[in-house]
């Protein structure tokens, strides 16, 4: 019998069917491949993934470091505040949260209504409450509601020193001051709260809560001294007030160190409230909105206007502006005089009352002329004729190279933001009236520390220190200690000129211009001075007084300048003894807390 050959429409299934059969077996094997990739290989990935899903995670604020003074006061702290949130996969009764929330915060019912309805993981409805509010809220025991405990800066002192310590903002960010400048020290590391939820977002309650504790910042410790600190802003309000000036300045500062004691600039602002302007200008702003409705383009502007209003109200007049020194600056030209040779304490001069330079004829502040008198005597009468004729000797080129080796070109680099530079003229710009000018203080600006680190610098042996207020950065339970390092250079003058510079600003005090800063039983050295503002016309003045004690070995320096005052505006006589004054109080107190007694 003959055996029947396959047809080949037959053959042609059969290979058909192989081929789908291996391309099955294929993709079979793909698929496995990859499920054992993602579920060996990727399965740490995809599980974190996972409970991601199910995870709702809130934050835990870290606890700020505290900010504290020389004698262990606390200058800024926190206080426990609440903030409130709601998920709303896990309210269940909506209209008795919203009574709830309504009531406690005494916030509107479409407020929080808007936010109890809305579909979201979670939604804030308040932050920094109150942690007695906080706790009614969360005895009240309601479903979707959290109440989580925060932080919130708080200032134990007000007002005093606002502008050197600055404060924060709602996240409990530094906005401004040490608070900005010291903020990875700071802030801390938050934590977190994490809950499993179910395919509906609600809580698993099996799984509890996983938590993650915050770390808190580090303490700040700084050289401001709140006694000091407390004693000069009284100071400075009573001068402000009794002189009707725009602003009162005072600095006191360890001339050997650069640690700032105190820094006031009034008026201040209260750091609890810092987006409260002072009552004028909140007068103000009402009656420029008393006509009626704006435009959007109007109240863009107003906010601009509210915004350099705070602006102005938070700046810090002894680093972030600039003046004319005026005869302040008479220290910084004797020394350059004194140190290349351009003049002796036994050079005589003659003083008619003013002074050709070119065709310009610049006058002594007596116009009748001081008359014959030594280098010491006309530094005691703070005589312009004779510092013009010591800066003309010097030369421009060399007394330029004067102020780059005193460091008044570049910036103090004291610790806090927005320090201004000095303005000053080109060197190729500076001609004989420039030289005269820049001799007794004028047509250039500097910033109040700038003046007084470089008057420390010629004072104190020739060395430059920079202004710090920041000591050391102390962790939870004196763990993690930091101790801050600041440069100085040396050699700013020698020796010899430093103290020939002691000898001649001791007799300003105790027998020239600056007698008004006097104190029995004490030797004070300093400098007055009385400069006006641009444009000349204006008729606006700055009476400062720049002092140190004691006078053959400085220990403590301090510097009041009174910005536009009523009536008698000479440094002599107004401001002078607003640093007596100062003296007066914190040499004795000093003494007893260790500073050498001289």
């Amino acid at each position: 019998m003959m055996e029947e050959k396959p047809q080949p429409h037959m053959t042609y299934h059969r290979s058909k069917t192989v081929a789908v059969m291996f391309l099955f077996l294929f993709l079979f094997a793909v698929l496995m491949g990859r499920m054992v990739y993602l579920m060996v290989f990727r399965s740490e990935y995809y599980t974190m993934r996972a409970k991601e899903l199910h995870e709702r995670e809130r934050s835990i604020k870290a606890a700020r470091g505290r900010i504290i003074d020389a004698n262990g006061r606390i200058l800024a702290d926190n206080r426990t505040v609440c903030t409130i949130s709601v998920i709303h996969s896990q309210i269940e009764d909506a209209e008795e949260v919203i009574a709830v929330l309504c009531r406690e915060l005494g916030l509107s019912d479409e407020y929080v209504r808007k936010r109890v309805e809305k579909y979201s993981s979670i939604e804030k409805i308040k932050s920094n409450v109150d942690k007695s509010v906080g706790d009614a809220i969360r005895a009240c025991d309601l479903p979707g509601v959290k109440v989580d405990e925060d932080y919130r800066r708080y200032y134990p002192c007000g007002s005093l020193g606002s502008k050197v310590l600055g404060f924060t903002g709602g996240d409990n960010q530094g906005i401004i001051g040490l608070e900005v400048v010291y903020e990875d020290y700071l802030k801390g590391q938050n934590g977190t709260i994490l809950t499993v939820t179910d395919a509906k977002g609600v809580e698993v309650d099996a799984e509890g809560e996983e938590r993650v504790e915050p770390v808190a910042g580090r303490d700040l410790y700084i050289s401001m001294d709140m006694n000091i600190q407390s004693y000069a802003t009284q100071l400075a309000l009573q001068t402000l007030e009794t002189k009707e000036a725009d602003s009162v300045s005072i600095i006191v500062m360890n001339p050997n160190n650069g640690e700032l004691l105190a820094m006031v600039n009034v008026p201040e602002f209260d750091l609890n409230d810092p987006y409260t302007l002072p009552e004028p200008d909140r007068a103000a702003e009402a009656a420029e909105t008393a006509d009626g409705a704006e435009t959007g383009q109007e109240q863009e502007t107003e906010d601009a206007s509210e915004q350099d209003r705070l602006n102005a109200m938070w700046r810090n007049g002894c680093i972030n502006d600039t003046y004319e020194p005026g005869s302040t600056f008479k220290i910084v030209t004797a020394a350059a005089g004194l140190e290349s040779g351009a003049v002796s304490v036994t050079d005589t001069f003659h003083c008619p009352g003013y002074i050709m330079v070119e065709d310009r004829r610049i006058r002594c502040h007596k116009i009748a002329g001081h008359g014959a008198e030594d280098f010491v005597q006309a530094t005691m009468n703070s005589c312009n004729p004779v510092f013009i004729t010591v800066g003309l000797r010097i030369g421009a080129e060399r007394f330029y190279s004067y102020f780059e080796r005193f460091g008044l070109l570049k910036k103090t680099g004291i610790d806090l933001p927005g320090e201004a530079g000095t303005i000053m003229h080109r060197l190729e710009d500076i001609g004989p009236v420039e030289l005269a000018t820049m001799s007794f203080g004028q047509s250039f600006q500097i910033t109040p520390i700038q003046l007084m680190v470089t008057a420390a610098s010629i004072v104190n042996g020739g060395v430059r220190v920079t202004p710090h207020f920041g000591i050391r950065a102390v962790g939870t339970g004196g763990a993690d200690e930091e101790a801050f390092c600041y440069p100085v250079q040396e050699n700013i003058v020698s020796a010899q000129t430093s103290e020939t510079m002691r000898y001649i600003l001791e007799k300003v005090v105790s027998e020239g211009g600056g007698k008004n800063g006097a104190i029995e039983g004490y030797r004070i050295g300093g400098k007055t001075a009385t400069s006006q503002t641009l444009p000349r016309s204006s008729g606006r003045y700055i009476a400062s007084f720049l002092a140190f004690a004691p006078a053959d070995d400085p220990q403590i320096m301090a510097m009041a300048i009174i910005n536009n005052p009523q009536g008698s505006y000479y440094g002599g006589q107004i401001a002078a003894p607003v640093v007596r004054q100062l003296f007066e109080n914190i040499l004795p107190y000093l003494e007893n807390m260790d500073y050498n007694k001289k």
